[in-house]
C-alpha cells in the first residue's frame, strides 16, 4: 500500500514517518512544503529509505494535491500538516485559517475525487485520518473530568478555532459524501526534534544558556504530556484500525502544571549538567499571561486504548529525561535554529 501523509517533516509527522517505515512495508508519500518549523533532519535514516517520497507542495495548492493523488494512488491518507503554535496564532491568525481550514478543504476534495475513482476492496479499505488537538474542546477547571470523544467543542484561541473548523470539515465530508474519514485528538506532545518555540525545548535551551525561563501567569495552567513516539504508535494503529466516523482521544494521563514542568526541566539539567552558579530554578521568571490562556487540558483515552489496543509507554519523568539528554547531545541541530530562525523571543502578546 501507499500512504499519503501531510506534514511529515514536522515534529509529530516525522515521528509517524519514521514509525511507518520501521514497522510496515508501506510506501510513504510525504507532502510537506517545508515551513519554518519543518526539519528534514528529523527523518533520520528514513529520509534515505526508497519507500519515502517527499513532495514539496502546499496543501492549499489544489492542482498539486490532485497531481499527488493521481500519481501515487494512495490507499490511505493521514493529515498532520497544520500551523500549530497558539502564540503564533495570536500574532497572525490568517496563516492558521489558510493552512488549517482551507488546506484541509483542498485536501479533502482531492481525496474525495481519488476515493470516488476506487472500486471494490480498494474503495472499502480507503481511510482519511485527520490528526487534531485537545484544544478544540476548550478549557477545564481543576478537578473537572477530562475531555473524551463526547465532549462538545469550545475552542478559545485562533489556533484551536482553526483546528475545530478542520475537524468539522472532515466529519461533514464523511456525513455528506460518505467518505471513510475519522479524527484523532491528542494532548501536548514532547520529545526529540521539537521546534524550540514550544515549552519544553524552549525552557531547556534557555536554561542551558543561562537565560530567563519565562512562565506565563503563576504557572498553574495544566497540560497532559504525551511523548511523541507514543503518539506516533497510536496514530499508526489508528490508520489501520480506525473506523469511518469515529473519534479517538489519545492521551497519557500525565497532567502537569507549566510550573511543575519547568521545575522538572531545571532539576534534570542540574543533575545531568550542573551549573556552577547554582540551581537553574533561579532563572524562573513569571511573565504576563498569554491572552485567553486556557487553564487546563486533559484527555480520557479509555476509548482509544480499547479500540486501538494502545497505551502510552513513557512516563513523564523518564520521557523528559530522555528528551533533555537528546537536546544535550544534538546541539548541532538546534543551535542554527536558535542563532538564525528563532532565538526564544516571546510570541503572542
Amino acid at each position: 500500500m501507499t500512504i499519503l501523509l501531510t506534514g511529515g517533516m514536522g515534529f509529530i509527522g516525522s515521528a509517524v514517518v519514521r514509525r511507518l517505515l520501521a514497522t510496515t512495508d508501506e510506501t510513504v508519500v510525504n507532502v510537506d512544503c517545508l515551513t519554518y518549523a519543518a526539519s528534514p533532519e528529523s527523518l533520520g535514516k528514513a529520509a534515505q529509505d526508497r519507500r519515502h517520497i517527499h513532495i514539496a507542495a502546499d496543501i492549499c495548492d489544489a492542482e498539486a494535491m490532485r497531481t499527488a493523488f493521481a500519481t501515487w494512488q494512495p490507499s490511505r491518507v493521514m493529515h498532520l500538516a497544520a500551523e500549530s503554535h497558539v502564540d503564533r496564532s495570536i500574532d497572525g491568525p490568517a496563516a492558521f485559517i489558510r493552512t488549517n481550514v482551507l488546506g484541509t478543504q483542498v485536501l479533502l476534495e482531492a481525496a474525495r475525487a481519488h476515493w470516488n475513482g476506487l472500486t471494490g476492496a480498494a474503495r472499502e479499505a480507503f481511510r482519511f485520518h485527520h490528526v487534531s488537538t485537545d484544544e478544540v474542546f476548550g478549557a477545564l477547571d481543576h478537578g473537572a473530568p477530562p475531555f473524551d470523544e463526547h465532549t462538545p467543542y469550545d475552542p478559545r484561541s485562533p489556533y484551536s478555532a482553526s483546528k475545530a473548523a478542520s475537524d468539522h470539515l472532515v466529519r461533514a465530508w464523511q456525513h455528506t459524501y460518505g467518505m471513510p474519514n475519522f479524527v484523532s485528538n491528542t494532548t501536548n506532545n514532547y520529545g526529540p526534534w521539537q521546534f524550540p518555540e514550544k515549552l519544553i525545548p524552549l525552557v531547556t535551551l534557555n536554561a542551558l544558556e543561562g537565560k530567563t525561563l519565562p512562565v506565563y501567569g503563576d504557572g498553574s495552567n495544566v497540560r497532559d504530556w504525551l511523548h511523541v513516539e507514543d503518539h506516533a504508535e497510536a496514530l499508526v494503529l489508528a490508520l489501520f484500525r480506525g473506523e469511518p466516523g469515529a473519534t479517538y482521544c489519545i492521551g497519557p494521563r500525565q497532567e502537569r502544571s507549566n510550573l511543575q514542568v519547568v521545575r522538572a526541566i531545571c532539576a534534570t539539567l542540574d543533575r545531568l549538567r550542573p551549573d556552577p552558579a547554582g540551581s537553574r530554578e533561579r532563572l524562573i521568571t513569571f511573565v504576563r499571561d498569554r491572552p485567553g490562556h486556557d487553564l487546563r487540558y486533559a484527555m480520557d483515552p479509555k476509548g482509544a486504548e480499547a479500540a486501538l489496543g494502545w497505551h502510552a509507554k513513557h512516563d513523564f519523568e523518564s520521557g523528559l529525561d530522555a528528551t533533555i539528554r537528546w537536546y544535550l547531545d544534538n546541539e548541532a541541530w538546534w543551535r542554527p535554529i536558535r542563532d538564525k530562525r528563532y532565538a526564544g523571543q516571546r510570541l503572542g502578546g
